[in-house]
């Protein structure tokens, strides 16, 4: 099979893989109300299990960055499933609280594990279409959210929350086999346009020195300030949502699913819609992508406030709202993973993608723990909606501030861009 068709298999292989690891790891929220019931839990020790998790990631990915940078980036991934597996397992038997909130925090290690798959990813595809092919795959993190909800609104009924981790941790072991069989690295660089005509590049190794040259770029250094607050959104709904919409809004189960079943599905395609727009815009700019993600994340914040105040009785308008809303959630998502390959050297992609993650899972780890904090403090002050209000405060405020860094990212990008296809240029001439 030739490398343009071999790739469309790594994608698949990939997106069966992010979207079976998203069910498991999202499973946790629709599953809420058994979880509470099992050991009698308050919002902060809800919010302290996504927190755990998001805590150990956070101190893996630089970690995984290093290693996918310096060995096979497949037999890497074949590892991360196969300790997702393990870990969901240890889930499962966890006879109480403590011992599930530390084998929940344990499945933070291989949360962590997307860099690499980035990085080969845009070894395969070039920067023209990597936006796409991000947003292709990342639909699988929504589309995954909604076999957790579906697995949780149907069989978990039936079985209980502890089998359902059995059966999905039992697909990340065979997925670890897949992965370990068909998937190939190649070298690093190869599908950058300066050396497509370079008949032989020298092989670059990964050096620390240039760790430190990325940090210096300015560019990647707002990209790195808006991920601390860019995924405290994403966090603190996953961790909320659902509870709220049964408590705060009184909906039942049957209607929690009919809610947010089509808000995932048009959430899903945001992923996708917002990875096409970055690369229709980069083709005619450089600073193309980042506008996309500054108009997102704005409309995204003034959507969310009209939905959460849309009254409790008014439901066919709330789902409407709330799916509106959800389109432009993640529009930003694919552009902040193919900005970050913009503008840094094939060798190191890893690992600036494994700092961009890191960040972000270093502000995100607050945000479930943020939003139990301030919802029992505004029950213990009887506001009518905590969760609610938790929600609006955390999603609008960082929203806005992920709007100003890329606003700043747009006026500094084309430099950074132009810096690397130099350095990529006067590698081929070698």
């Amino acid at each position: 099979m030739d490398r343009k068709k071999y790739r469309w298999v790594v994608v698949a292989i990939f997106f069966v893989f992010m979207l079976l690891h998203q069910t498991d790891k999202l499973l946790i929220n629709p599953l809420a109300a058994q979880i509470y019931d099992e050991w009698g839990l308050t919002d902060t020790q809800w919010g302290a299990i996504s927190t755990a998790a998001l805590v150990v990631g956070a101190v893996f990915y630089p970690l995984w960055g290093y290693l996918y940078d310096r060995y096979a980036r497949g037999k890497l991934i074949a590892l991360a499933s196969f300790i997702w597996g393990a870990t969901t397992w240890i889930s499962a038997i966890a006879p109480s609280y403590g011992v599930f909130l530390a084998s929940r925090a344990s499945t933070g290690v291989d949360d962590s594990s997307y860099p690499g798959l980035y990085s080969l990813i845009a070894d395969y595809f070039p920067p023209k279409n990597r936006g796409k092919i991000y947003g292709l795959l990342q639909l699988s993190m929504p589309l995954g959210y909604m076999a957790g909800l579906l697995l949780a609104t149907t069989v978990a009924v039936n079985i209980g929350w502890r089998n359902i981790f059995f059966l999905t941790g039992g697909l990340g072991i065979l997925l670890s086999i897949i992965i370990f069989l068909f998937v190939k690295d190649v070298r690093r660089g190869s599908s950058e346009p300066e050396l497509e005509k370079a008949e032989k590049v020298e092989k670059y190794p990964f050096e620390w020195n240039k760790i430190k040259d990325v940090l210096k770029k300015p560019s990647l250094i707002y990209m790195y300030l808006q991920g601390f607050f860019g995924v405290f959104p994403w966090n603190t709904i996953t961790a909320f949502i659902f509870i709220y919409l049964a408590d705060e809004r009184g909906y039942s189960e049957t209607e929690v699913l009919m809610t947010m079943a089509p808000a995932i599905l048009v959430l899903a395609s945001g992923y996708f819609v917002g990875g096409s727009l970055g690369d229709f815009f980069f083709k005619k700019s450089p600073k193309g992508r980042v506008l996309v993600s500054m108009v997102g994340v704005i409309i995204g914040a003034i959507l969310l406030f009209i939905t959460i105040n849309i009254p409790v009785e008014e439901k066919l308008l709330f789902g409407i709202s709330l799916a509106v809303t959800a389109l432009f959630m993640p529009i930003a998502s694919p552009n902040v993973t193919s900005t970050v390959n913009d503008v840094t050297l094939p060798e190191i992609r890893s690992t600036a993608i494994a700092i961009q993650y890191f960040i972000e899972s270093s502000g995100a780890a607050l945000a479930p723990l943020m939003a139990g904090l301030i919802s029992d403090y505004l029950r213990s002050a009887n506001d009518p909606s905590p969760r609610g209000t938790a929600l609006l405060i955390i999603c609008i405020s960082t929203w806005l501030l992920c709007g100003l860094f890329f606003f700043l990212t747009s006026k500094i990008i084309n430099k950074d861009i132009n810096d690397l296809k130099s350095e990529l240029r006067a590698r081929a001439a070698q």
